[in-house]
């Protein structure tokens, strides 16, 4: 079974974590995340209810296109072309695009474990 483990961090630390791999100070295991997002909210929003019955829609009936996809789901296809072109930015999902504009979704994983520290959240602004 394939997971995919995402992490949760701060732009200024994520930039800092990616300066340190760069210059050799740190290197990542095996076991870190792959995919960061920038706060809580910002996974709840990519990983919401209706966006997980996506995804198991996507892997269970393997749609040929996003308008298939878009009448096993009853959602309208700029709607799922919006949601999968964020999704596939983090990694959750490979947009193959085909000769004709056809855009087929696949979803590589089975499940996402999610890396959370508990420490007080940098505040904005």
């Amino acid at each position: 079974m394939r997971t995919l483990k995402v992490g949760i961090a701060s732009y200024s630390d994520m930039k800092a974590r990616t300066m340190a791999i760069a210059r050799g100070k740190l290197k990542p295991l095996p076991g870190d995340p792959k995919v960061w997002f920038p706060s809580a909210e910002s996974l709840v929003k990519v990983l919401s209810d209706k966006n997980r019955m996506l995804l198991g829609t996507i892997r269970e009936a393997e749609p040929k296109s996003l308008a298939e996809l878009a009448e096993l789901t009853g959602r309208k296809t700029s709607n799922l072309s919006r949601t999968l072109k964020t999704m596939e930015r983090y990694g959750i999902v490979k947009l193959e695009r085909e000769r004709h504009g056809r855009v087929i979704a696949h979803v590589p994983y089975q499940s996402v474990t999610v890396d959370l520290s508990l420490r007080t959240p940098e505040r904005r602004g």
